[in-house]
């Protein structure tokens, strides 16, 4: 089994810095990649969310495969129709059923919206599921510094993560910054920086990252794929990261990062490439 490092989350929990994501992936075929992702690859960490239609599939990937649940770091979404304390506990409720499990080991808010006072009710009902111990870490995803600060001033369990678009175009370095003060580990969504027509959202862009000349000339001295060297500039940044792939092969090549190391020269590169623009939406505009 590849040994893949792991954050210390505030939870008390701990998370595989890399996993598989299987956003827009066919729920018969989540079953099987995730199976393969596990038994044959090696990964121990699997993201999956309401919207994406494949919960279903994740969890017979998980029960099927030859790996004890309790070795398995599962997350799931809460969706934006199930803001509010009551139908954000049964939307939950929901999920468990179509993964198959009691427990999650991630819980997050899918995207903040709009509306403040909902969102924060929202909050509590998951800081319940977390007393209660069956989401074992709860936290956002999409959310900005204005939303931390949000839950920061009124919670009593702190998010353990902000999952958020993060990739060499869009490296979010203030929002990082003020997650690490107040002990919030960052987890990266499209790390890749998505597919070449994956551009979504008012004034977001198609993914260029992997066809970067800088990445492309990193990878070729490193004797590696462009995608292993972004995924190795986000462990390297302590960053967890989730690329997502429907194809085994580059499956099994996105978990193969722990034989490289980039250098300085390499991350200084890859610094200089943030452009700031998004391939997804803003979650400012997200209602």
């Amino acid at each position: 089994m590849t040994d893949v490092p792991t954050i210390a989350l505030n939870s008390g929990t701990s998370i595989p810095q890399l996993g598989l994501g299987v956003w827009q992936t066919p729920d018969d075929d989540a079953e099987r990649l995730v199976r393969f992702a596990i038994d044959e690859a090696g990964y121990r960490h699997i993201d999956t969310a309401k919207i994406y239609g494949n919960e279903e599939g994740v969890g017979r990937g998980i029960a099927t495969s030859g790996v004890p649940r309790e070795e398995i770091f599962l997350t799931t979404k809460l969706w934006n129709a199930d803001h509010g304390r009551d139908r954000a506990l049964a939307a939950f409720d929901e999920s468990l059923q179509r993964l198959g499990t009691d427990y999650v080991d991630l819980y997050l808010i899918h995207w903040p919206l709009g509306d403040d006072a909902e969102f924060l009710a929202t909050w509590h009902a998951l800081e319940q599921l977390h007393s209660e111990g069956r989401a074992r870490a709860i936290g956002l995803s999409n959310a900005t510094i204005r939303h931390l600060d949000l839950v920061l001033a009124e919670h009593s369990v702190a998010p353990a993560i902000d999952q958020v678009e993060l990739h060499p175009h869009f490296q979010q370095l203030p929002l990082r910054q003020h997650a690490l003060e107040h002990g919030i580990a960052v987890e990266s969504w499209s790390p890749l920086g998505g597919t070449g027509n994956s551009g979504w959202g008012k004034n977001s862009r198609p993914n260029t990252v992997l066809a970067n000349e800088t990445i492309a000339e990193i990878a070729a001295e490193h004797s590696v794929s462009p995608a292993q060297v972004v995924i190795r500039w986000h462990l390297q940044n302590g960053l967890v990261v989730i690329p997502k792939s429907t194809h085994e092969q580059r499956i099994a090549q996105n978990i193969d990062v722990f034989g490289f190391e980039l250098t300085e020269r390499d991350l200084q590169r890859i610094a200089a490439l943030d452009t700031g623009e998004r391939v997804g939406a803003d979650p400012d505009t997200v209602r």
